[in-house]
């Protein structure tokens, strides 16, 4: 019996779920085409001759103004203009969503092909802790590492709030609740003695933060991203805003309950009306997929990615970031197969 080029699996019953969960989602017309060869190549159907050569790969990213869509966007360009198995395109699409958590849960279900998330999040949701304590999301594999998230914390330029514990009965986003930026949030608050106890917590997505705080009814919000964030470079053209510093020492006390933080500065300039270079923390974002995608379709997604880093850097700032030296930092989830033996072709040393 004939097996999927997607899932690698024989079986009617199997593509035929698989195609029940790419029709599911919104998107573009032919992907209803690229399901149904799927579901045709296991079933022994005859498949329309228009989908024969194409094999779906869904990337699931994050909200419109943060970076994970719009680079995510260029990543799925970059595999579709580049990745062929077996004489099979790989067409790639980028979908919005609610980032980290919300696409380690997509993965869990199989319900889509590949997800970015920051390296904290892939480790726990991998382990079983934190959010993911009702369970371990097993599945997990990685394709590699994109490019350093930068953590943010944003108040407005007239605001009394000039250090972290000023936050301290400010009515404070720390995005949705289960969210990655709602986990860091946490982590930060407990370098600093402090409980969400301490501050009038606000849930807003991203988009609703900036929207917020522009209209001044939240003291401050938490964003974690590449530079520029679009959304604050927006905000930061039209109102006056600053981006609160933290000390060598208040990040090292994050470290310690989180090894793969990093520290980083927003380097002056970055936003209208920021004249100074601020420190915070960072982490990397990764490009992961589940156990059930075929070998040789996640070899070319990575060799389409990791050898096509000039074209990321051309079209958005974080992509010059996206490259091979660097594609296994912070990575302490298993890699996929097929990631695992591309870089061992290209040299790199994979525990």
């Amino acid at each position: 019996m004939a097996t999927c080029p997607l899932c690698n699996k024989a079986g009617k019953n199997e593509c035929r779920k698989n195609w029940r969960t790419t029709m599911y989602r919104k998107s573009w017309v032919s992907r209803a085409a690229v399901a149904l060869t799927g579901l045709c190549l296991v079933a022994g159907l005859s498949a329309p001759a228009a989908a024969a050569d194409r094999i779906f790969f869904g990337i699931a990213t994050g909200s419109t103004g943060g970076v994970y869509y719009p680079l995510g966007g260029m990543i799925a360009q970059v595999i579709s203009n580049n990745a062929e198995v077996g004489g099979a395109r790989v067409i790639a699409t980028a979908e919005t969503g609610n980032a980290s958590v919300a696409n380690a849960r997509l993965l869990q279900e199989g319900s889509i092909e590949a997800g970015m998330m920051g390296a904290d999040i892939a480790d726990q949701a991998y382990r079983g802790t934190a959010q993911f304590d009702d369970g371990a999301v097993a599945n997990l594999r990685a394709i590699g590492a994109l490019f350093p998230e930068t953590v943010q914390i944003v108040v407005r330029a007239d605001s009394d709030i000039k250090g972290f514990e000023d936050l301290k009965g400010k009515t404070v986003s720390s995005g949705p609740a289960g969210s990655g930026m709602y986990q860091l949030f946490g982590d930060v608050l407990g370098a600093f003695d402090m409980t969400r106890a301490d501050v009038s917590e606000d849930f807003s997505s991203f988009s609703q933060a900036v929207d917020k705080l522009r209209d001044g009814n939240i003291d401050a919000f938490f964003a974690i991203g590449g530079l520029p964030t679009v959304s604050i470079q927006d905000l930061a053209s039209s109102h006056k805003v600053r981006l609160l510093a933290l000390t060598d020492e208040e990040i090292a006390k994050v470290r310690e309950s989180q090894p793969y933080y990093a520290t980083t500065v927003v380097p002056a300039g970055t936003y209208d009306g920021q004249d100074e270079a601020v420190k915070t923390l960072a982490l990397r974002a990764l490009l992961i997929t589940h156990d059930a995608i075929a070998d040789d379709v996640v070899y070319e997604v990575a060799k389409a990615i990791y050898e096509n880093s000039e074209t990321l850097s051309k079209v958005h700032v974080q992509g010059k970031n996206v490259a091979l030296e660097t594609a296994l930092e912070s990575i302490s989830i298993p890699l996929h197969p097929g990631a695992k033996r591309y870089f061992e072709e290209k040299g790199l040393a994979v525990e």
